[in-house]
């Protein structure tokens, strides 16, 4: 069994920190952001997305602090709403980042005169990097942990307690990072168009399908589980899955 006790701190100087999460979150943006900006010139679309780059980091720790305090801990923040503010303190639901992240590049594609949906099928993409590293940084932080495990997999998250779980942020993180190679490849085979038909369907409906299956591999993080037979990220998981093969449909006739 690995036994994991990393530091989630880089360095500390009085109240300043750097942290792996922080420098995994906004690092994978970055890069994310190099890769798109590779495709632009590439499909020779004339846009700057440097102008991009701050309204996405908003808006994604906007949608993510929302979606965590309204759907994962509602009663607390209702009852201390300034606290929604205290986003140091941790708490960000990805499902709420992603949405985020659709709506500052819709507003972005239409102030620009670019097509979205061009636009969704490629940054759809390149935020699967964005999604990994994140998991990663959630397996630093001993956050969103595994049930427990006698399996060969099983690590022992140290800052918690000796229990051997699954990691299930790693299986999560690996499942996006072997997705963008799979729709690497497919941007290389496939010609833009096609490309622009498939991509967002397919790694939104795969990838939360994904995120659906496992969440049965994971602690509950609500009191959701107690009620109904699905946890809040299976629920908040299922309408994105639904727009997938509803974008399907729609891209084909569109594009046709």
């Amino acid at each position: 069994m690995l036994v994991h006790n990393i530091d989630p701190i880089i360095f500390q100087y009085g109240p300043f920190q750097i942290r792996w999460y922080s420098l995994l979150f906004v690092g994978s943006i970055l890069l994310a952001f190099e890769i798109a900006k590779y495709i632009v010139k590439k499909e020779k679309v004339k846009l700057n997305l440097d102008d991009l780059i701050l309204p996405m980091l908003l808006g994604i720790i906007i949608g993510a602090r929302l979606f965590h305090c309204l759907f994962y801990e509602p009663e607390y923040y209702l009852k201390h709403p300034l606290e929604i503010l205290y986003i140091w303190k941790g708490g960000l639901a990805s499902h709420g980042g992603i949405l985020g992240a659709i709506i500052v590049l819709y507003w972005f594609t239409k102030k620009h005169h670019i097509d979205f949906w061009w636009a969704f099928a490629r940054g759809a993409f390149v935020g699967l990097l964005v999604d990994s590293a994140i998991r990663i940084g959630n397996f630093i932080n001993s956050e969103i942990l595994g049930l427990a495990t006698t399996s060969a997999f099983g690590v022992v998250f140290q800052k918690v307690d000796n229990t051997p779980r699954h990691p299930v942020q790693l299986y999560e993180a690996f499942s996006y990072f072997i997705l963008f190679i799979i729709i690497a490849i497919l941007y290389k085979k496939l010609s833009s168009k096609t490309f622009t038909q498939i991509a967002a369907p397919l790694i939104i409906g795969v990838g939360f399908l994904i995120r659906f299956i496992l969440e049965y591999f994971k602690t509950p993080q609500t009191q959701f589980h107690n009620i109904l037979p699905l946890s809040m990220g299976q629920l908040l998981s299922l309408p994105f899955i639904l727009f997938a093969i509803w974008l399907f449909f729609y891209l084909k006739k569109r594009y046709s």
